[in-house]
This record gives structure tokens, C-alpha cells and sequence, in this order.
């Protein structure tokens, strides 16, 4: 879940902004404002520019196909963009075999290759379509919390395109729009200094929008966050879903009401029943779930039935076993995307590392769009018991422990979990307990289980949090 729902707002702020950097750490707070809406004018015409509305109303149109016209549709375009990949893509041209070149210009998918990420780490401009001609695509990096980012190379066009498809079906169908007042929980270094005592945010009065620091949101500054939205009128909120989260704590905890918000649109990370609960209770105002990747190979939004859909104009989604084969609906397999929307630099059958499942029954709101029931998390975030097993949703130990403000997995060795918590004052030593017996209960009782209170768990450089965090790749010992 690598994107903002402003679409690219955090990565692209360590391209353009970064030589600027230096500069905008000595600024005054009332110059920093300054410098942020001076650049929201350039990002501005970057993602709404010529192409926006004709993209918006595109994506609109299709909103209500059926299922034989999105087939029809997408097997059109996936045909035309394998054929272009055989013939076009340097990548392709040299590591596919001519027997997939022909099944590619057939349209056949699934007869060629995964994609791996380290190819495109390597030689990203080896995937850009040579026929196209282009000159300084727009570039777009990965966090890279998990190694090296990717170069993903976009035009100005396909930028455009992909805000309008969340304009029509993120914050549309949150009842929203770009078009009014918002907040933005990203990676963004607001607020270069680590002691500040505030604003924890700095506000872009083109687009009316509060970039919040998720680096400063504490108990003791949630209210400074709640008075900026009150101060800027805003209407939605939308990034980071465990910065959100734990401001809807904060704010419960310390009695603190919202304005009158219409959504929270949450991305980057996964939103669980009782995270929903809690930010549903703050904030007054349904939450909705984005899911996407920067590379744009996929993109999938929450209805107002609360259902996640795939898009099937922005790429082709499948979700395999082990084997290869496809998932039964409900069953957790690998996420595997081919890109339709960002047609220069195509990547087919790219490995994201995600973990999901399909929801085989249609949803009450009438979209013929594909559902996923559950995106779980990350492969390299799956825990392993002693015995061999792999187990997703382990982030569900820390369901109904009222103590415990916020909580990371460690896996350290197969026999080995480190839990680290955020504890509240009312946290003692009943809770270690309760902790230690629900991993035990999921691995065995042969696994030593280190509870460790701390002030707080440190995010990702893109500010992401990451609950469950395996170290056996690094790691293989039993102890």
C-alpha cells in the first residue's frame, strides 16, 4: 500500500523539493507555509493539468460497466500492451522467449514470466517503451523500506490520470473531492525540528490542504492537530492509516471532538476492525480504504458498501497459490499486477510482495468490479512458526487490549518474538501475560516471548509503521 490518496505527494517531495531541503529548514514557519503552497502551484498543474478532465470523465463513464463489458475492455488493452512490451521494451525484447512473445501479442498473460522488483531496481529505463519517444519522464520512488526503491517513470499524462481516477472512485465514492479542504497524513518532513512545540503541520492554500507531521503525533500534542483542522475548515481526511488511528486515540482519550469531517480515505497500510472502530468513533464520519502501489499496476477503492474494488482500467490483478495457480475466492494468495493505466514503462506480472484474497460474493452497491476481500500484508511480514507454518493476520494479538496504545511483531528467530508495546499507564503485568499466552497460543509454547514496553515505535523514513516485521531472512538461527 505504497501511495498516498494525493497520489504521489510524499515521494515526489524528495525529488523536486529536495535540493531545496536545506533551505527549507532555516525558513520561519510562516515562510515554510509559503514554501509548500509555492510548490503546490507547480504540483498543481503537474496533476490536473491538460488530459485531467478528460481522464475524469473517462473513468466516470465506466464506473457502471458490467462484467462482459470491463472483460472486453480489458482483454483489448492487455493485448495491445503485451504486444507493445514484446516489441518495444528493451526488458522484454531480451528476456522473454519467442514463444512468449507470440503468447504476449495474443494476449495471453498467463504464459509468461513473474516480475521481480530487483530487475527494475537495476535498470528502470530498460522498461520504458522505446517507441514512445520520451524525454524526462516524470520520477517517482518506492519508500525503499524494504531495500533499494524503484525508479518508477511516468508522463505527465499518466499522472493525470491516475488523480482522476481517484477523484472518481476514492473520494467520489467517499462523497468527497480534491476539490474541498483536506488533511494529509504522508512521509512528508513537515516539521524539520524534532522538539518542536508546533504547528505540527504546514498548509498548501492552493489545494487547501494541511500536511500533517507524522512524526510529532503524540497524547500530549493531538489537540495542536485538532485545532488545525478546525482552523482550515477541513472536510476529509486521507494517508497514513496508523497516523490516523492514533489521533483518533488521542483524541478519545483526551476528549477531543473533530469538526464536522464527511470521510477519513486511509492508505499505506492496513486497517483493522478495531482501528476502523476507533477512527469511525473520533472522527464522526465513515472510513474508507485505498489500496495502490506508486508504480500504479494496480489501484483498488472502498465503495460506500465498504467493499474494496479493483479498477480494471488501471491493471490486470491476479492472486496466485505457491504453485502458480490461480486463488479460489476467500482464499489468501500472492498479489501479482500487470499495468494497463502506466503504459510507458509497463511492468507485467509484477511480484508486489502483498498478500490478499478475492470476496466471491457481489457486492450490494451494484459495481461489476472486482472485490478484494482482504488485503493481509506483506510477505516479508509473515510469521513462521517452529513447525514450518506461515501465519498472516498476526497483528490480531493486540484485538481488545485496552493498555496497549500501539504494538509491533518482531519475529527474531523461529523460536523467538519480541512484542514491542506502547503501553498506557493502566498497563501491567496481567497484560504481559495475556500477550505472551496469545502468541504461544498461535506458535506453540516452545516460542519465547519478549514483551518490551517502550515510548514508541519507530516509523519507516517514509514515516510508514509497520506491525509485524520479519527478521529470518537475516537472521536463521533457532534461538
Amino acid at each position: 500500500m505504497a501511495t498516498t490518496a494525493d497520489g504521489f505527494d510524499d515521494t515526489t517531495t524528495l525529488i523536486v523539493m529536495g535540493t531545496f531541503d536545506a533551505l527549507y529548514q532555516r525558513l520561519p514557519v510562516w515562510a515554510q507555509h509559503g514554501a509548500v503552497s509555492a510548490f503546490g502551484v507547480y504540483w498543481y498543474w503537474q496533476r490536473f493539468g491538460t488530459g485531467y478532465r478528460q481522464a475524469l470523465s473517462d473513468y466516470l463513464s465506466r464506473d457502471r460497466w458490467q462484467h462482459e463489458q470491463w472483460q472486453q475492455w480489458q482483454q483489448t488493452a492487455l493485448r495491445q500492451m503485451l504486444s507493445a512490451a514484446a516489441d518495444h521494451v528493451p526488458f522484454y525484447r531480451d528476456i522473454w522467449t519467442d514463444a512468449q512473445k507470440q503468447a504476449a501479442r495474443a494476449g495471453r498473460l498467463t504464459e509468461l514470466p513473474l516480475l521481480e522488483k530487483d530487475p527494475i531496481r537495476a535498470r528502470p529505463y530498460d522498461f520504458l517503451r522505446q517507441d514512445l519517444g520520451l524525454r524526462n519522464p516524470l520520477t517517482f520512488y518506492t519508500s525503499g523500506s524494504t531495500g533499494t526503491p524503484i525508479a518508477s517513470l511516468w508522463t505527465a499524462t499518466e499522472l493525470r490520470a491516475s488523480m482522476a481516477v481517484r477523484e472518481a472512485r476514492s473520494a467520489g465514492w467517499a462523497g468527497v473531492s480534491f476539490t474541498v479542504p483536506r488533511a494529509t497524513f504522508s512521509g512528508r518532513m513537515v516539521e524539520p525540528d524534532p522538539l518542536s512545540q508546533g504547528p505540527f503541520y504546514r498548509f498548501n492554500y492552493v489545494e487547501r490542504q494541511a500536511y500533517f507531521s507524522a512524526f510529532h503525533l503524540r497524547a500530549d500534542t493531538a489537540h495542536c492537530y485538532v485545532a488545525a483542522l478546525r482552523k482550515h475548515r477541513i472536510q476529509w481526511l486521507t494517508g497514513y492509516a496508523v497516523s490516523y488511528y492514533l489521533l483518533a486515540k488521542f483524541m478519545l482519550e483526551k476528549g477531543l471532538t473533530a469538526p464536522g469531517l464527511k470521510a477519513v480515505i486511509t492508505t499505506s497500510e492496513k486497517v483493522t476492525p478495531d482501528m476502523r472502530q476507533v477512527m469511525e468513533a473520533a472522527y464522526g464520519c465513515p472510513v474508507f480504504e485505498e489500496y495502490s502501489t506508486v508504480e500504479n499496476v494496480l489501484f483498488a477503492s472502498a465503495c460506500e458498501a465498504g467493499r474494496l474494488h479493483v479498477s480494471p482500467d488501471i491493471g490486470v490483478v491476479e492472486i496466485l497459490r505457491p504453485d502458480g495457480s490461480p486463488c479460489d475466492a476467500g482464499e489468501v494468495g500472492e498479489v501479482v499486477a500487470t499495468s494497463l493505466m502506466h503504459y510507458s514503462q509497463p511492468f507485467v506480472r509484477f511480484r508486489l510482495g502483498d498478500l490478499a484474497a478475492w470476496d466471491g460474493e457481489p457486492c450490494p452497491c451494484g459495481r461489476a468490479m472486482p472485490v478484494i476481500k482482504e488485503v493481509v500484508g506483506r510477505i516479508e511480514d509473515v510469521v513462521t512458526g517452529p513447525d514450518g507454518r506461515q501465519l498472516v493476520r498476526f497483528h490480531g494479538i493486540f484485538v481488545n487490549q485496552p493498555h496497549v496504545r500501539e504494538g509491533q511483531i518482531i519475529q527474531e528467530a523461529l523460536t523467538r518474538i519480541r512484542v514491542k508495546i506502547v503501553p498506557t499507564p493502566e498497563f501491567n503485568e496481567s497484560d504481559v501475560a495475556d500477550i505472551v499466552a496469545r502468541v504461544q497460543q498461535r506458535l506453540s509454547a516452545a516460542v519465547e516471548v519478549i514483551v518490551e514496553p517502550v515510548n514508541d515505535i519507530p516509523r519507516t523514513k517514509a514515516g510508514k509503521f509497520k506491525a509485524v516485521i520479519s527478521l529470518l531472512g537475516q537472521n536463521q538461527t533457532t534461538k
